[in-house]
């Protein structure tokens, strides 16, 4: 029990000082890793009708490698994993533009919004996908755990410049990350409202991702203002909405088995059946909101 204590005390003191860089590195690559085969077998439904739709995908396989580079060399996370993860958000926001177009272009456009929200491309999917690549910038400007503690570097600190440079990887980041939590945590939930409601909402459990959404988002949005909050009830909410994630999963793996041809037509199924690594990416919208109850708050 002592052992287990002090290993969380040790890594609660390398979060709150950004000593966390190879951790996030590789959480980001795995997450990457799961966006991008949510979007290879979405763009597959649609035929990879344009060219642009490889893009994530490639994007995705990219960031998969420069985040598990990133964990085990410190160059290759301040340089190929920056860099990689800023493309990647700039194609999240492009695909943002795709998707609103391919809604506006469906019959009756925004005049039926309903409708083609639920029937179009998943409108906030591209920025969903861009949370990994967001915690890949993150990590870029994080120190490794083998960093000296902030203590020894005072010095150096006041010597940087620029807020990335001396706020994040010093553990001072925790107003941006309730920012990306809230942006992150209402296309997820948005995600999993119209999804859901395609199936009518066949099972109760299925409301829990939307209710649980604007409780997450309203706790990281007076957590912006309120240091008490950031620290009781944005943890609260966030491991409540990484153990929905983590519930959700199994739901849809089990929703993939169930269908005809059951594991037979496995690869068939996973492609039409539920989202099976949605509910995932809603769980690391949840972690994100509990990585900035952990960190301490910018000066500014």
């Amino acid at each position: 029990m002592r052992v287990v204590q002090k290993s969380a005390k040790t890594v609660g003191a390398h979060i709150r000082e950004g000593r966390f860089q190879r951790s996030l590195a590789l959480l980001a690559g795995a997450s990457s890793l799961l966006g991008g085969a949510e979007v290879t077998y979405e763009h597959y439904k649609g035929s990879y009708g344009s060219r642009v739709m490889y893009s994530p995908v490639v994007l995705g396989g990219a960031m998969t490698v420069a985040g598990l580079w990133g964990a085990f060399s410190r160059t290759a996370a301040r340089t190929l994993l920056r860099w990689v993860s800023l493309t990647t958000m700039l194609d999240g926001l492009l695909g943002f533009f795709f998707h609103i177009r391919g809604i506006a272009r469906k019959p009756g456009g925004w005049r039926l919004p309903i409708a083609n929200l639920i029937m179009g491309p998943p409108i906030f999917a591209p920025l969903l996908f861009a949370v990994s690549a967001y915690l890949g910038l993150v990590a870029s400007f994080l120190r490794p755990e083998d960093s000296p503690p902030n203590g020894k570097l005072k010095f150096r600190a006041k010597k940087r410049r620029g807020a990335w440079e001396t706020e994040l990887p010093y553990g001072r980041f925790q107003k941006h990350l309730a920012v990306a939590t809230i942006v992150g945590t209402f296309c997820s939930g948005f995600e999993a409202l119209y999804s859901h409601y395609k199936n009518n909402f066949k099972y109760k459990v299925q409301w829990s991702p939307v209710i649980l959404t604007p409780l997450l988002m309203g706790a990281a949005g007076a957590s912006i203002k309120s240091a008490p909050i950031a620290k009781t009830w944005l943890p609260a909410f966030s491991l409540l909405a990484m153990l929905n994630g983590i519930t959700g999963f199994f739901y849809h793996v089990r929703g993939v088995f169930r269908r005809p041809g059951g594991r037979k037509m496995l690869l068939y199924n996973t492609i039409y059946g539920p989202p099976i690594f949605a509910p995932l990416l809603f769980a690391a919208c949840g972690f994100v909101g509990l990585l900035a109850s952990l960190m301490r708050r910018e000066r500014k």
